[in-house]
């Protein structure tokens, strides 16, 4: 079953006007799904890099693409081989036009340094996560969403048993398969780093403190979670940058990019569990923030929190435009005095309180209350 996914649209026009088109975002979210899905009624041919009589068709790659001018040439996991991306350049300055390649990756930093050095000016990027509760509301209750989390094979399978055991083998397939192609790893430690850090959800980062419980040094703590940023498994939100006088906690606040990996990490595997689970509040948060990511990929998102209290999880910085947002999960959401000392500081165009409510209020200080959905919706009928 297709589910349609939000940046469809924007990925169809950039096939059109550009010469390649890189759809990037974690192994099985959907990348492939979603390319396959706008590509069905194109003439194209489809290459699947993991799969290995794909890979003997590009045993002489200059060869064989040079015979699929005129398709669409669709190259799945392009990060297991980027010495491709050369061989791409020199085609589409040959070819000229548009509509050359759609490619995808699930490793950004190798994926976008390659492609930066050799495709600059010819590439257009998309980020693509696992669903987000808009994209998945009129097939499962938001509980399931919370327990499942967004990866399609988790989130459309009906059996809460098989669901989790798909997350589950998901992370051992990631530590024992995927760690394995960078150099200096240890699947054991990152599972160990992994496992806290889904702990520490929604919460700042202390490299220190994180080494010293797992015995690591500080740096391998910092390398170990970049390899988790760089593949899409965690995401960092650095403080706001602005100065607003005030004495600033500086590091970045840490989500892992999912609700089901956290709950899988954590062995909870019913929503009964999760709800007296100290995790809980920030499972909400996350959900809030992909939608944000999603709906508003070139949004500015930071967090606000001060050394005497004031608090803001994120303030979203779309143009001119400055939105503050607080998550509650809770369906009579009241703010802390952090809460609104934090507002006062940063002085956004709109202050909102995202919650699990079926219908939007405004608080007695002009703060409105208001579902995930209508957050979007509010959003953008400021910009």
């Amino acid at each position: 079953m297709y589910v349609k996914r939000i940046i469809e649209e924007s990925v169809k026009k950039s096939i059109l006007s550009f010469p390649v088109t890189a759809i990037l975002g974690p192994r099985q979210c959907g990348k492939s799904t979603l390319v396959k899905e706008i590509l069905k009624s194109e003439d194209h041919i489809a290459l699947d890099l993991e799969r290995p009589s794909d890979l003997e068709k590009l045993r002489d790659a200059e060869w064989f693409l040079s015979t699929q001018k005129g398709k669409i040439i669709f190259l799945d996991e392009i990060q297991r081989k980027k010495e491709l991306f050369p061989l791409i350049r020199v085609l589409v300055d040959e070819w000229e036009g548009n509509s050359h390649f759609v490619i995808t990756g699930s490793a950004s930093p190798e994926l976008l340094r390659q492609s930066s050095e050799s495709l600059a000016g010819r590439i257009s990027y998309h980020a693509l996560m696992p669903f987000i509760w808009d994209e998945v509301k009129h097939i499962c209750s938001l509980e399931e969403f919370i327990l499942k989390g967004g990866f399609p094979r988790s989130v459309l399978e009906k059996e809460l048993e098989v669901s989790f055991e798909w997350r589950s083998s998901f992370i051992r397939t990631f530590l024992e398969r995927d760690l394995a192609f960078w150099r200096g790893f240890s699947s054991s430690s990152m599972q160990r780093l992994w496992q806290m850090l889904a702990h520490y959800n929604g919460q700042n980062i202390n490299y220190s403190a994180l080494g010293n419980s797992l015995g690591m040094s500080h740096s391998s703590i910092r390398n170990y979670i970049d390899l988790l940023k760089s593949t899409f498994m965690i995401d960092l939100i650095p403080p706001t940058s602005s100065n607003f006088g005030k004495r600033l906690v500086k590091s970045p606040r840490l989500y892992v990019n999912d609700s089901g990996l956290v709950n899988a990490l954590l062995y909870l595997d019913c929503y009964e569990k999760i709800v007296s689970h100290p995790v809980f509040g920030s499972l909400w948060e996350n959900m809030v923030y992909l939608q944000l990511k999603t709906h508003f990929p070139k949004a500015n998102v930071s967090y606000y929190r001060t050394t005497n209290g004031a608090e803001l999880d994120f303030i979203v910085e779309i143009g001119k435009y400055k939105f503050g947002i607080e998550c509650k999960n809770s369906m009579t959401p009241r703010l802390s005095k952090g809460n609104h000392l934090a507002m006062n500081d940063v002085n956004c165009d709109l202050n909102l309180v995202v919650a699990p409510v079926s219908n939007s209020w405004l608080m007695r200080d002009g703060i409105q209350v208001l579902n995930t959905t209508a957050l979007i919706n509010q959003i953008n009928k400021h910009l």
